[in-house]
């Protein structure tokens, strides 16, 4: 699965963030600090703050999370681009597969 996300408001983001960060009462000082610091220096650590993989698969039937990752890096979107087809990156992937397994 892969997700594109597109950020109209950084700084409500950033704010939604902040304010879980200050809600979680299982937080502690030097914890609190740099995780307030993470998601106001970076974007994406804040969506990571709000978003929880398991959260989002938890209730579809058949399903159990194994393992997340995150990444992302800033990009300029254009869905009509070849550059976007994401079917080709699911392609090139089973090719290698077949070749190394």
């Amino acid at each position: 699965m892969e997700l594109v996300l597109q950020v109209d408001d950084p700084e409500a983001l950033t704010r939604a963030a902040r304010r879980r960060i200050s809600e979680d009462a299982d937080m502690q000082g030097e914890e609190r600090s740099h995780a307030e610091s993470a998601v106001t220096e970076d974007t994406a650590e804040a969506l990571a703050y709000l978003v929880d993989p398991f959260d989002l698969v938890s209730e579809v039937p058949g399903v159990e999370l194994q393992q997340a990752s995150w990444s992302s890096e800033q990009v300029d979107y254009d869905p009509d681009s070849p550059d976007w087809d994401l079917d080709d990156d699911d392609v090139d992937d089973e090719e290698e597969e077949k070749r190394v397994g």
